[in-house]
């Protein structure tokens, strides 16, 4: 993939086989022999390093070139201001949802074909969401202090959970139907359900411009009130 642009505040990029130009956020083909067609997002982890490193100690680390380093250090300092939820939506964005400010930073879930954002900051206010999208129970799970999030059907051993953390940094968790202990990555570490695997989904970051954009129909959670 090469960048091709940006079309409606969104950036979009050209396959070298067909030549056919991708939007970042939908996965969907908008020109060329392969327009219409989408891409299926790879489950992916967005933590820190440091948590990376604690997860997988024997990882791999691909060596950057010459001048890298002065680049990202740029792209960071984008990153940490845009983090901040202010400033406009890109000039070219043409729909406007303005039940967000544009560059709130969400989470996006999809399940069977419903669609709900959970911005950034409650997530980190709440750490533990239990939730219903698409008519599936979900489970979100925010680490505040790599900002890692992780999400999950909420169901295991043939029935429906709800969970709850046992740390302030929500790496541990017990679930209230069988008392068993899980890490905030879908493992139960004990208890009846020890040793099974909550199924995970993928989160799409993003800033709510962009969701919105092509996600028109999306709710948006709002953590329950003290």
């Amino acid at each position: 993939m090469d960048n091709a642009g940006v079309v409606a505040g969104n950036e979009v990029f050209k396959d070298r086989e067909t030549g056919s130009r991708w939007q970042q956020s939908s996965l969907q083909a908008i020109s060329g022999p392969l327009k219409g067609t989408h891409l299926k997002l790879y489950p992916f982890l967005l933590t820190s390093w440091q948590e990376w490193r604690r997860l997988h100690p024997d990882t791999l680390v691909l060596k950057p070139l010459p001048g890298y380093a002065d680049r990202i250090a740029e792209k960071n300092q984008m990153i940490r201001a845009g983090l901040s939820g202010e400033g406009a939506a890109p000039n070219d964005v043409t729909y406007h949802d303005n039940r967000l400010k544009p560059r709130t930073m969400v989470l996006g879930l999809d399940v069977e074909g419903a669609s709900k954002a959970f911005p950034l900051d409650a997530l980190r206010r709440v750490r533990v969401v239990n939730d219903v999208v698409g008519g599936k129970r979900v489970l979100i799970v925010h680490q505040p202090h790599s900002d890692t999030t992780t999400a999950y059907l909420a169901r295991a051993g043939g029935r429906t959970l709800s969970f709850e953390a046992t740390d302030a940094e929500a790496s541990a968790l017990v679930d209230k139907e069988t008392g068993s202990h899980w890490n905030a990555y879908g493992a139960c570490t004990s208890g009846a359900l020890k040793g099974t695997k909550l199924e995970p989904l993928v989160l799409e970051p993003e800033y709510w411009f962009a969701w919105s954009e092509f996600h028109r129909e999306t709710t948006i959670y709002a953590p329950p009130r003290p």
